[in-house]
């Protein structure tokens, strides 16, 4: 199977080596150069993202708003930008990962390969990971194969740790896409569920990792 992968890179010669060398090892590729265009694409055309952040017709960060309020596509931010806030600020906002330029192209397809390497993920509408069973439709969870009752939150968080497994996802982001914010909107709220979530999973809590300083992951024990 041929993973299609998008690259929003304005750096015509940079582009060009990562076509080549993403191309050599099995991927397809499609490039575009504008912050614009990204804004106009369809996600789930894509199984990954490669986004740069200093781009013309818009800024890279938006490009990324605009991918994860539209999907769960796994984003590697490839920036020359090393600064502890932006790297902070792309996490928050929802990015896989984020890779400094320079880099080595080996580096770069081993990052790429590691996110696409989405262990147990969707497999007949349910997540599987570690003994852990999540049926995405009919939203039921279980552990070992005993059926855990979880509450509306306490399974949204669960999923949206799940589809992207070994990941420290932002506490900020978590908090949007997974509270009511009109009930219980606030980060320390999302703590809340995931002490009671852990408790209710008994062994397999331990997979619910705080990342301290960002958020949550689901760590399945692979190297992401």
């Amino acid at each position: 199977m041929t993973h299609k992968i998008l690259l929003v890179e304005d750096d015509e010669q940079l582009g060009a080596q990562i076509v080549a060398h993403l191309s050599e090892a099995g991927f397809a590729i499609q490039w575009l150069q504008r912050g614009d265009l990204a804004l106009a694409v369809t996600p789930r055309e894509y199984e990954l993202v490669i986004l740069d952040l200093m781009l013309p017709g818009a800024f890279g960060l938006d490009v990324l708003k605009y991918l994860r309020s539209h999907s769960d596509l796994p984003v590697l931010v490839l920036s020359a930008k090393n600064d502890t806030a932006v790297k902070v600020r792309a996490l928050e906002l929802g990015a896989d990962d984020y890779v400094t330029k320079p880099f080595w192209p080996e580096e770069l397809i081993a990052r790429v390969s590691a996110r696409l390497r989405r262990p147990g993920l969707e497999r007949g509408g349910a997540i599987e990971l570690q003994g852990l069973r999540i049926d995405v439709a009919a939203r039921t969870v279980s552990v070992d194969g005993l059926a855990v009752e979880l509450t509306r939150v306490e399974f949204e968080l669960l999923l949206a740790l799940a589809r992207r497994p070994n990941q420290a996802i932002a506490r900020a982001w978590l908090a949007e896409h997974v509270l009511d914010p009109e009930r219980d909107g606030s980060e320390r709220t999302l703590d809340v569920h995931a002490s009671r979530l852990r408790k209710k999973l008994g062994a397999k809590g331990a997979l619910v990792a705080t990342v301290w300083g960002v958020g949550y992951r689901l760590q399945t024990g692979e190297r992401a």
